[in-house]
């Protein structure tokens, strides 16, 4: 792998010296570091980590360089990781190197790329490549992938590698193909039809195999399993069906048996050993549809997803984040608000059936509403579990040039237990009224101020929430805000009265030109970090918190 960088840097090096003089050469780039500096805080948690204890700063970085020439597309991208905790939150991670290169070209209507390649099929459910930096998510196939156009409105592609693992590889490869295509039907291309398939084959490696062997044989006859395949097929089948004001996506996926760790499943050891958790034999599948309609400023989307099984990793052994070769669409809403983003739920990969329902209606050009209703639940437990309830309501009231002001209320219904790990933990209930003003003071200057309230009796209790940004277009954003635990839930064990901690942060953000810098001083309460569906353990931090990002 090393060997094949330096190739691939050197001919890049080359390639761009030598065409300078013979074709018209573009280049850009982008670079995006964070930098955190670390102040010990045991109060709120900010502690016993090897940032807090010693290291005192972490950073992560990553450079691109993007170049296209005589029909050609190269990049490179250079990542540095230094006592980061975003790969284990409690631990601290420090590597560099070259985290992407690829080369492209396009030959009529055959397109060719090799390297790190970034793709998904269909809505991603058995294959996607994707970056998702707050998350340290980069799990790019690194290998080749061929498209071919058949006709103005079909395209067929193929793919073969492995999936990148940090610097390093997964042993397991991996090898596809997808078709997609669109079809126009009846008059006018009234009703059109965007269809689709896609297949997606995994080989274990040796060294894997002897590794769940291994694991394999400490379970008792009643666990164990007696043949582990080599190879895992899933495929997938879709299709968006739009007629003037609606649009139906459907999809439909299928894994054959391969051996994947159940997290809810019982076990035991030949030690005699008891315990939550092992891997098993099994198949899994995947339904998941979307509904909607939009016109005359009304919009309504509902969703249904049912999953059961369907983890798929490049690896039996990694969980969590990493090694993930495909994406399951999350059915939660995505929340933007610090306290309505609080609770958020991870998507379900092995038994999950979930609806959502949003209806947006907009009265005239300044007033608007919006009602989104989210029930998640797991149809294998005994009781049918309900792991995940929201219904969240929104006004948007503008008045052009003067002020936009947002709020609504919304209420949930979240498991703590299963979402965030913590056994015996209560079912969190929350009610969250917020508000957001955004006042245009001139053409240039803004001032927009939230508040939020939970109201929980769970967790850590109650929180007030307030921020005030100043903006001085087109260059300054100054910002203030504070989360105040205002009415913390009382330890039992102990006698003394909890503390009502209060989590500011304060910084500014200049901007020139492609270029963003922003400085700030934080406070931040342990939490659950999401994106799409995707999340992450968020420890608590005090300190200070540096993100340069530019474009060039």
């Amino acid at each position: 792998m090393a060997l094949l960088r330096t190739i691939f840097i050197c001919l890049f090096s080359g390639m761009a010296l030598y065409v300078t003089a013979q074709e018209e050469l573009s280049l850009s780039g982008s670079l995006e570091t964070n930098a955190n500096f670390y102040i010990r805080d045991p109060k709120i948690g900010a502690a016993n980590t090897p940032q807090y204890e010693h290291q005192q700063i972490g950073l992560e970085s990553w450079l691109s360089v993007r170049a296209q020439i005589a029909g050609f597309d190269f990049g490179i991208r250079y990542d540095l990781f230094a006592n980061s905790a975003l790969l284990n939150p409690t631990d601290s991670y420090t590597d560099q190197g070259f985290g992407r290169w690829y080369a492209g070209k396009k030959l009529g209507k055959l397109y060719i790329l090799g390297g790190h390649i970034y793709d998904q099929f269909g809505s991603g459910i058995i294959f996607r490549a994707y970056e998702e930096r707050p998350l340290l998510i980069d799990n790019a196939l690194v290998g080749l992938k061929v498209s071919y156009e058949l006709s103005d409105d079909w395209t067929i592609k193929g793919i073969a590698g492995r999936q990148k693992d940090l610097f390093d590889l997964y042993p397991s490869v991996l090898t596809g193909a997808n078709i997609d295509g669109f079809v126009s039907v009846g008059e006018a291309g009234k009703v059109t039809l965007a269809p689709g398939m896609g297949i997606i084959h995994k080989t274990l490696s040796d060294d894997q195999m002897e590794a769940l062997a291994g694991t394999l044989s400490q379970y008792t006859p009643e666990d164990f399993i007696d043949s582990v395949p080599y190879n895992t097929i899933a495929v997938s089948a879709y299709n968006t069906l739009s007629a003037g004001p609606f649009s139906w996506y459907i999809e439909g996926a299928y894994k054959t048996e391969e051996v994947i760790y159940d997290n809810f499943a019982e076990s035991t050891l030949w030690t005699g050993v008891e315990s939550v958790g092992k891997f098993v034999k099994t198949d899994g599948y995947v339904f998941y549809t979307t509904l909607s309609y939009a016109a005359n400023g009304l919009g309504i989307s509902g969703q249904y997803k049912r999953t059961n099984n369907f983890t798929f990793r490049a690896d039996p052994f990694v969980a969590a984040n990493r090694g993930m070769i495909n994406f399951l669409p999350p059915m939660g809403r995505v929340n933007t608000y610090r306290l309505t983003a609080r609770y958020a739920p991870a998507t379900q990969e092995l038994d999950e059936q979930a609806l959502q329902l949003d209806v947006r209606y907009a009265l005239n050009k300044n007033l608007s509403f919006l009602v989104n209703i989210s029930h998640i639940i797991r149809p294998e437990s005994e009781d049918h579990r309900d792991i995940y309830d929201e219904i969240y309501t929104q006004f948007t009231l503008k008045k052009p040039k003067k002020y936009t002001m947002i709020g609504g209320v919304q209420l949930q219904r979240y498991d703590q237990e299963l979402y965030q790990g913590k056994a015996g933990a209560p079912i969190v209930h929350t009610v969250v009224p917020y508000i957001d003003y955004l006042w245009k003071i001139d053409q240039k200057k803004s001032l927009r101020i939230e508040s939020q309230y939970m109201d929980t009796e769970q967790d850590h209790g109650s929180w007030l929430y307030g921020l005030a940004e100043y903006s001085i277009s087109p260059h300054w954003i100054f910002e203030l805000s504070d989360m105040w635990n205002i009415k913390p839930v009382e330890d039992p064990g102990s006698a003394e009265p909890e503390d009502k901690l209060h989590f500011p942060t304060a910084g500014v953000v200049y901007s020139a030109g492609n270029t963003r810098y922003a400085f700030r001083y934080v406070k931040q309460v342990e939490g659950i970090v999401c994106s799409g569906g995707i999340c992450r353990l968020e420890p608590a931090f005090s300190g200070f918190k540096l993100n340069i990002s530019a474009n060039f």
